[in-house]
This record gives structure tokens, C-alpha cells and sequence, in this order.
């Protein structure tokens, strides 16, 4: 069995180890930050260390009560993920979530060079690789187009133009016609680089001779 005093030096490095995932997806404003990883890491540790202690009591499998932390821990790391439109964020840190639930059950067990080994492989890929995939990977996101204009035999092709002109890849569109009005909507779904200005691209809009209305999603 672990002694009090090992649980409680176990449980210390676990929640320093989960402090420093948990500062980084802080400092990027993820919704699962600090507290939560600190947390987090506390009970996946304590969990493995009652799991030791109990199977050593009643000669148990210690690895019962370690397996439903790994699975359990998915459904809070799903809570990270959030859908706006056709993107989806939060994936890194709902991986993160998992993996420093896990590197609690490897300190929890003992295995302290493996945790820390693992935290500091963990902070490499989301500093130093991020930092690589914004220098060197194009990243891009997908908007709707949406605008208003008077209607007028070039405002669908000049809007198309502008918004080429712009985007990476216009996924697809639609126009709305309506007689009574004399107005149009035409709405793209289009590829933009993450980095492009949305106000850029607004205003190249507005300047085109009969839209009165833009809306970007």
C-alpha cells in the first residue's frame, strides 16, 4: 500500500503537471483552462491511488477503477468542443483534457519521469507546433457570405468577383430573387484564411454600386 505521505507528494505533482497544460489553453481563452486541467488531474491521480490501495486491501484488479476515469473523461472533454457554423473548436483541448486525465493515473501509479515527461511533450506540441503550423501551414476557416442588394443585371457576378478575389475556395452559393421588391440576397459559403480581416473584405463589399446589406457568419 502507498503511505499518506507518498499519495499526498503524487497528488502535488500531478496537480503542478496539470497546472501547466491547463495555463497554456488558458492563455489561448480555451473554455477548459487551468482549474479545470488542475482539477482534473487531482482526482484521475486519487483515483489511481485508491485503485492501488483498495486491490492491495481486497486483492483487487487496481486497473478497474483507472479504466472508467479514461472513458469517463471523454464526455467532459466533448463539453470543450464547440460547432460555429461549419467549424469546430476546441478539439486540442478536448485532447488535452484526456491525455492529462491519463498523465494523473501514470503520476497516481508512480511513475513520475513518465508524467513529466509526457506534460513537457504536451506543452512542445501546443507552443512550439503551433507556432510552426502559423508560420508554415495555411489555415483557413469557412464564413457564409450573405448580401443584400438592389437588383441589377452585374450584382451577383461583381459580388462573385470580390469575394474570389478574397477567398481561398468558394465551396458553393445560392441566389433570391424577389419581384415585388426588385431586391436580391446572394449568399456564398466560401474558404477564407483564418488570418484574413473580415472588415477587409466588408468593405471591399459595401463598395459594390447597389448592396445594402453584408452579413458574415
Amino acid at each position: 500500500m502507498i503511505d499518506i505521505g507518498e499519495m499526498l507528494l503524487r497528488l502535488t505533482v500531478s496537480m503542478v503537471l496539470g497546472g501547466a497544460i491547463g495555463f497554456e489553453r488558458e492563455r489561448d481563452s480555451q473554455p477548459a483552462g487551468l482549474r479545470t486541467h488542475m482539477i482534473l488531474v487531482l482526482g484521475s491521480c486519487l483515483a489511481m491511488l485508491l485503485s492501488i490501495n483498495i486491490s492491495a486491501a481486497n486483492g483487487s484488479d487496481p486497473a478497474r477503477l483507472a479504466a472508467q476515469v479514461v472513458s469517463g473523461i471523454g464526455f467532459l472533454g466533448a463539453g470543450a468542443i464547440l460547432r460555429s457554423g461549419f467549424n469546430v473548436k476546441g478539439l486540442t483541448t478536448a485532447t488535452t483534457v484526456w491525455t492529462t486525465a491519463i498523465i494523473g493515473l501514470a503520476v497516481g501509479y508512480g511513475y513520475y519521469l513518465v508524467g513529466v515527461f509526457t506534460t513537457v511533450l504536451v506543452l512542445v506540441v501546443l507552443t512550439l507546433v503551433s507556432l510552426f503550423e502559423k508560420k508554415f501551414i495555411r489555415r483557413n476557416v469557412i464564413r457564409i457570405i450573405k448580401v443584400d442588394a438592389v437588383d441589377n443585371p452585374h450584382i451577383f457576378r461583381s459580388v462573385r468577383k470580390e469575394i474570389s478575389r478574397n477567398a481561398e475556395q468558394i465551396v458553393s452559393y445560392k441566389t433570391q430573387k424577389s419581384l415585388k421588391s426588385g431586391h436580391v440576397r446572394v449568399e456564398f459559403i466560401a474558404r477564407l484564411e483564418r488570418n484574413e480581416k473580415i472588415e477587409d473584405l466588408m468593405e471591399t463589399l459595401s463598395k459594390i454600386d447597389g448592396v445594402r446589406n453584408i452579413r458574415i457568419e
